[in-house]
């Protein structure tokens, strides 16, 4: 079983056998391009490399016949856009969540064109993330491009369409495009007047559970695959992750920080919240996922490797050792809460739980006495913090969890998880598969291919965990410091917008 990941900095093929364990895995890495604060786009020629040349590295490296793989099944970031012609040809270049340029469209649909309604009925927060905002903001902005597009879609679909010819999104990637309406997962009548779009602009709506078959052109023999193999079309990176990780249960909470990052619970049925601070979507028919997105993730990990630690870097790379652990290493031997140093994760806008655009980072309580150590350690720390801020929302809604399971590159950190277990004071697990995403995609390939009736069979894939119990000297601290944080979030919210604005027009933008 190969499940495909296709997110935002790489895609990810990881090839499974029927009891979880992974036979070979291949990454393909590409930009994000972001010259200016509000920018976010990728090339989709160089996405639908890496996922055919992903594909078919498994294939070459594990060395199995073609016949012998049950299925391919997918997992895709979501809130992308590209505008493509009658022939398939892009338009834009992929415009990403982390895009910014729909902020005052986004902003006006929010207070003046009723847009928690539409919140209510979509399940997707009123935010530039959403591709509502955006084909809002290319109808004002392109409306030359916006009238010859014969198509609006995400980056799954553009890679179906390559391998397949024919345009179909799934439920789950639909239902964060603030366009499908919950109930009648259905595209929402007055979202697509709000869009300017009529429903045949848009890709054929199917489960997460349909199956394609039938490889266009050569791709069988480049991928290294049959031309019936099955094709799952899947569902979103999020909702998979929470399946990966086997947090489908009732009160089970999943915690993931990957490049961006989020906190999810799996539902029984559609579920909104009345002041719209988290999203709804869909992973099958019967089972929705609950939770807020944050922008800023691991991505910020990566910035203070660039930007701090050039001597770290070239250290790390004489002793042939990864710069992350290096650093790692350095913010370790500073104590919990970094000596009163807070960083408010907010350098690429931030969704939940602010979900406001224009929010800016900072370090708040910097002194003489701060290193750079205790800089790298309340980085670690703030992202942790601004994922327990959303937990908080979400407690008001489905009660405090009964368990939290963490997925995503952070796990790799012990650090870090106990970072988590300390500042949530609840036990972390950690599943053994860091691949959660790829995982949950090949369960519900399971599931479609009729290989299993529940999907329950992830609790027999998942192995060993890791887990870690709150330190309650460590939790303390913290309990100390997180009314601080949010304080001070909440007294410069008033002027996040007053620097962005100034940033952009530094920018020229």
């Amino acid at each position: 079983m190969i499940g495909v990941d296709i997110g935002t900095t790489s895609t990810k093929a990881v090839l499974f056998e029927k009891d979880g364990t992974i036979t070979a895995q291949a990454n393909e890495g590409y930009p994000l391009h972001q010259p200016s604060p509000s920018i976010a786009e990728q090339d989709p020629e160089q996405i639908s490399f890496a996922v055919i040349h992903t594909i078919s590295e498994v294939m070459k490296s594990s060395g199995i016949a073609p016949e012998d793989v049950m299925f391919v099944s997918f997992s895709s970031a979501m809130h992308s856009i590209i505008a493509v012609d009658h022939a398939g040809i892009p338009l834009t270049a992929c415009i990403t969540w982390a895009d910014n340029r729909s902020a005052k469209c986004a902003k006006r649909l929010k207070t003046e064109l009723g847009g928690h309604e539409l919140y209510l009925r979509t399940g997707t927060p009123i935010h530039p993330m959403s591709p509502i905002t955006k084909l809002m903001w290319l109808r004002e902005e392109q409306p030359e491009l916006f009238s010859r597009t014969y198509k609006f879609i995400s980056m799954k679909e553009y890679i179906f369409a390559k391998l397949f010819g024919e345009y179909v999104i799934d439920h789950s990637i639909a239902s964060s495009t603030g366009l499908l309406n919950l109930e009648q997962l259905d595209w929402d009548r007055e979202a697509l007047e709000l869009a300017g779009i009529t429903p045949d602009r848009l890709s054929t709506l199917v489960p997460t559970t349909h199956i394609m078959k039938g490889l266009q052109g050569g791709l069988a023999e480049e991928l290294a695959l049959l031309p019936s193999t099955p094709f799952v079309i899947g569902a979103s990176d999020g909702v998979l992750s929470n399946l990966g990780v086997g947090a489908i249960k009732p009160g089970v909470v999943a915690a993931t920080i990957g490049t961006s990052g989020a906190i999810r619970t799996v539902v029984d049925r559609p579920l909104v919240d009345p002041k719209g601070r988290i999203f709804c979507y869909a992973l099958t028919e019967k089972l929705w996922v609950i939770g807020g997105p944050v922008n800023n993730g691991g991505m910020l990990f990566r910035w203070v490797r660039d930007e701090f630690a050039a001597s770290e870097v070239e250290t790390a790379k004489r002793l042939g050792i990864d710069p992350y652990e290096v650093l790692t290493r350095i913010a370790e031997q500073v104590p919990p809460g970094s000596n009163g140093l807070l960083f408010h994760p907010y350098l690429n806008g931030e969704r939940a739980p602010l979900w406001n655009p224009d929010a800016r980072g900072s370090f708040f309580g910097l002194s003489m006495n701060h290193h750079k150590e205790h800089m790298i350690r309340s980085v670690l720390e703030g992202i942790i913090f601004n994922m327990y801020t959303v937990l908080l929302a979400m407690e008001e809604i489905i009660g405090r969890p009964s368990q939290i399971l963490a997925t995503g590159g952070f796990a790799r950190s012990s650090l870090w998880r106990q970072m988590m277990a300390d500042i949530f004071d609840q036990e972390t697990i950690v599943p053994e598969s860091f691949e959660s995403s790829c995982l949950g995609a090949v369960v519900l390939g399971l599931y479609a291919t009729g290989e299993t009736a529940s999907l329950d069979i992830v609790f027999e894939m998942i192995g060993s965990t890791h887990k870690h119990t709150p330190m309650d000297e460590h939790a303390a601290i913290y309990k100390k410091l997180l009314p601080i944080y949010i304080s001070v979030f909440r007294s410069l919210e008033s002027q996040y917008e007053a620097i962005a604005e100034f940033q952009r027009e530094q920018a020229g933008e």
